[in-house]
């Protein structure tokens, strides 16, 4: 578990920080404007090649499965309710849009995986949660839900641009449909090698091949990453949710890949006698040169930038999965990075296709199971719409 500027104390309390946090200012960061944002000139036409693919993506897949499935995570592997508790005695620079005053949230979350393969295809984790009950002015105008919905994968880094991630994710993974099962195994093995080596030598590898290599370790020891920088009220951030309680962190590195549906029946296994705590933290940009916004492969340096804790994720005792708990979170619930308020709007290139993109999926994937679900599509009120 990495390290992180935090309160002294967990709960709701007066927090007291040490003599690092508290030196710290907010002239330190850089001030968010709009002009921290500068689109380039492919990026309009690689959008638009992005929703021509995630359309024709979509309807090869709801022909193969028989209803439309996510283009991206589509393996849900656990569902879960929790709450997210702020801290109190934050600072300044930290109290801003969701985490102004110290408080609780209820929360939804689901995981998943990046393929919607058999586990023995190891590929990346997600962490999508959704924070129910929130006020104030929402990014978009056709968002009138009260929810905040926070994206996060078990990747620090990712594709640079929109550019890259057409070149380097979308075109592969329409070409990928066809493939058989096996050779993805085989991908991912000598991705694998790759990375390690990359690891060992310092040299550049796709972030494609990092993606496919992924280890296949136990979901829930994972830490997890926004997979670019948003708004964060009068800052720019990138978010992180770390294991914290024992419980999770001894999970950390442990395999998990040794069949077909591994993953959810771990997950499940673990929350049926164990709860879980999550630290949800910050990196604030510091300026565009060594925290860059348009490029999303540059990691932060936590010696420029480390990370600061805004609040504890506490995950009880639950069944992770049931029939209708499954289906209301597959099929009536979406995450989207773009359901968000104004104070954490997504910025830089990245973030700004998957405006377009999880539009897209979500109203293909919509519209393909009309007649199919009980439910029809929705954003939850209140934690108990999850079925138990």
């Amino acid at each position: 578990m990495e390290p992180a500027l935090r309160p002294s104390t967990f709960a709701m309390e007066k927090a007291t920080f040490g003599l690092e946090i508290s030196a710290m200012s907010a002239d330190q960061y850089l001030h968010y404007q709009a002009s921290v944002e500068q689109v380039g000139p492919e990026e309009a036409e690689a959008v638009a090649a992005i929703v021509a693919s995630i359309e024709r993506t979509s309807e090869f897949t709801c022909r193969k499965d028989g209803h439309g499935t996510r283009q991206q995570h589509a393996k849900g592997v656990g569902f879960l309710r929790g709450e997210l508790i702020v801290y109190d005695g934050l600072p300044e620079h930290l109290r801003q849009g969701l985490f102004k005053d110290a408080r609780s949230y209820p929360i939804i979350v689901r995981l998943s995986t990046a393929f919607n393969k058999s586990d023995r295809v190891r590929s990346p984790r997600g962490f999508a949660i959704k924070v129910l009950g929130v006020t104030g002015p929402k990014a978009t105008d056709d968002d009138n839900s009260t929810n905040q919905d926070i994206l996060l994968v078990n990747h620090a880094s990712y594709f640079a641009d929109t550019k890259a991630y057409l070149d380097g994710a979308q075109r592969n993974f329409e070409r990928s449909l066809i493939l058989p099962e096996f050779l993805f195994r085989v991908g991912g093995f000598c991705s694998r090698a790759l990375v390690a080596l990359a690891d060992r030598t310092g040299i550049h590898i796709p972030m494609l091949l990092r993606a496919l290599g992924d280890p296949g370790n136990n979901i829930l020891g994972e830490t997890f990453h926004t997979e670019g920088a948003l708004r964060f009220g009068d800052h720019v951030a990138r978010l992180r949710v770390a294991p914290m309680s024992e419980s999770v962190r001894k999970l950390t590195g442990q395999p998990c890949h040794d069949g077909d549906d591994v993953v959810l029946k771990s997950v499940v296994a673990f929350f049926k006698d164990n709860s879980a705590e999550y630290e949800l933290r910050a990196q604030l940009c510091t300026d565009l040169k060594r925290t860059p916004i348009e490029d999303a492969s540059i990691d932060w340096p936590e010696d420029v930038t480390p990370p600061q804790a805004l609040g504890k994720i506490t995950l009880p005792r639950q069944d992770a999965d049931s029939p209708a708990r499954r289906a209301y979170a597959n099929e009536v619930l979406s995450f989207d990075p773009w359901r968000c308020l104004e104070a954490h709007q997504p910025l830089g290139s990245i973030m700004r296709v998957r405006r377009d993109a999880y539009r897209t999926s979500r109203t293909l994937r919509q519209k393909q199971n009309e007649g199919m679900v009980k439910q029809p599509p929705g954003e939850p009120r209140q934690i108990s719409d999850l079925p138990n």
